[in-house]
């Protein structure tokens, strides 16, 4: 059987982060834990100020739930009428962006990093994660690192994405696929002049 040396050298015993990143997010996630994770789900308000106590960029009536967890509040922003539901996870290394009523379901993950498996060094790799405006995401979908989700698009239940999402169309399974246009209700038709 092969064997490799293992010294001081090795890429993979390296740190991706530094101490003092450690200690933040030990930290935020023992404040989360004490002041927030017991909460009634009805005071988001509470959690949303805790969030931008640590950094977070959260705009009004955001509704975020106490079960969630959010890798780096600091690296989060949200515009208005945003949730992100129970049992949510984001690991955000590489920033997370949530338009206005975008909705993240129970049990979803936004996973904002990634390896390059490629190479020796095992390189971490970070990208943003961008949820457009009126999207869904739907219960235990995966975003992966360096997605756009356009506007009013749906990720179904389960499915998983590597790749940006159109506007106004709905994706299911692994590797998600479109499977139909969503109506975009945000266009204001024409009346008919002839009727």
């Amino acid at each position: 059987m092969f064997q490799h040396n293992i010294d001081d050298t090795d890429p993979y015993k390296r740190p991706v982060f530094s101490v003092r990143n450690k200690i933040i997010r030990l930290l935020w996630k023992t404040c989360w834990l004490l002041c927030c994770s017991w909460t009634p789900a009805p005071l988001h308000t509470w959690r949303v100020f805790v969030l931008r106590a640590f950094g977070a960029k959260i705009g009004k009536t955001n509704f975020i739930y106490p079960d969630c967890k959010i890798w780096a509040p600091w690296l989060l922003e949200t515009e208005d009428v945003v949730t992100i539901g129970p049992n949510v996870e984001i690991y955000n290394p590489g920033g997370v962006y949530l338009g206005h009523h975008a909705i993240i379901s129970q049990h979803a993950f936004l996973c904002g990093a990634t390896h390059d498996y490629n190479r020796l060094e095992f390189t971490y790799i970070k990208k943003q994660i961008y949820i457009s405006p009126y999207a869904w995401i739907c219960s235990k979908a995966i975003v992966l690192a360096g997605v756009n989700c356009g506007e009013g698009s749906v990720l179904g239940a389960g499915a998983i994405t590597s790749k940006n999402l159109d506007p106004w169309m709905v994706y299911t399974g692994n590797p998600a696929h479109s499977i139909r246009k969503r109506h975009n209700f945000l266009i204001q038709h024409e009346p008919d002049p002839s009727a």
